[in-house]
């Protein structure tokens, strides 16, 4: 991986995790006072849903950085990379769990049904790209059966 490609990754990954400490400290207090009028019950619900999600994201961009660090000194395909792998699709899986949430949450609500269901079918993309990095991963494995057997072979 290419010095520039993993200072770039880097610094995508950082302006993600500020953006999202500045939203769990500053946007989520401020959705709390707005929701000031809704039944208690259902304010810190949807609360709890979008402060959940974000530190979804923040763990998935921490295990990124991990795995950022792990090839730029060439040892990514090792064991030791599945560990983030797993907690990347982890993460994903319970975003995508609590953007179906989020969209049951506002069923009964006088959201617009196009709007829910939008808000479902992100659900499903996001399961989606669980899944993919679910195949990510099966490739990842491939590739160190083949570096082991290339090893063993010189």
């Amino acid at each position: 991986m290419s010095r520039t490609t993993i200072l770039t990754l880097r610094v995508i990954l950082v302006v993600s995790l500020a953006g999202s400490l500045l939203v769990q400290v500053g946007i989520l207090p401020l959705i709390w006072r707005d929701l000031a009028s809704t039944a208690a019950g259902w304010r810190v619900t949807a609360v709890v849903i979008l402060g959940l999600w974000v530190l979804c994201l923040q763990v998935v961009a921490v295990c990124i950085w991990r795995l950022v660090s792990m090839a730029a000194v060439d040892v990514v395909f090792s064991a030791g990379a599945f560990r983030f792998v797993d907690v990347v699709i982890g993460a994903i899986s319970v975003a995508a769990v609590l953007t179906a949430g989020l969209a049951t949450l506002l069923v009964p609500g006088g959201i617009a049904p196009g709007v829910v269901g939008l808000i479902y079918g992100a659900a499903v993309a996001t399961g989606g790209v669980a899944l993919v990095v679910v195949v990510m991963r099966s490739l990842l494995r491939k590739a160190i059966e083949m570096r082991t057997e290339l090893d063993e072979v010189v």
